[in-house]
């Protein structure tokens, strides 16, 4: 789906995501990708530039595996020069810990770079386990 380059547009990719995979993956799962979704839409927004026309690509897709559903989460944007970036932050800072939400959630994250821009993407092992593992791409 395509969303605006806009704080809306996280909102908009949340509903959509969560009425598309209500009935296929479980509650606290579909929570999970909610949040991630809304912290990789919303880095896009406060951080990359935006694809022609003003906006930001959202995919996701489920996999079979062995133990359930893989589902794997994209947000593609017009990129930014120093790319997504784990930075530190301290207990009283407003900002700085979405990625690590990110990669606290995920079983797996990673960005592609093409000529285009970047996609930054996380993974959902259907086992649940979570490993932060950064993958980067291009």
């Amino acid at each position: 789906m395509v969303v605006p380059h806009h704080a809306t547009g996280a909102r908009l990719a949340r509903h959509r995501l969560a009425d598309e995979l209500a009935n296929v993956v479980p509650p606290a799962l579909l929570a999970d990708l909610v949040a991630v979704l809304a912290e990789l839409v919303g880095n896009a927004v406060r951080h990359a530039d935006p694809l022609p026309g003003g906006v930001v690509r959202v995919a996701w897709r489920l996999r079979p595996a062995a133990d359930g559903q893989c589902v794997q989460v994209r947000v593609t944007d017009g990129g930014s020069p120093s790319g997504p970036l784990m930075r530190p932050s301290a207990p009283e800072a407003i900002d700085g810990r979405g990625l690590h939400i990110v990669a606290g959630l995920a079983s797996r994250w990673g960005v592609e770079r093409d000529g285009l821009g970047q996609s930054v993407w996380a993974e959902f092992d259907p086992a649940g386990s979570t490993r932060p593992d950064l993958v980067v791409a291009g």
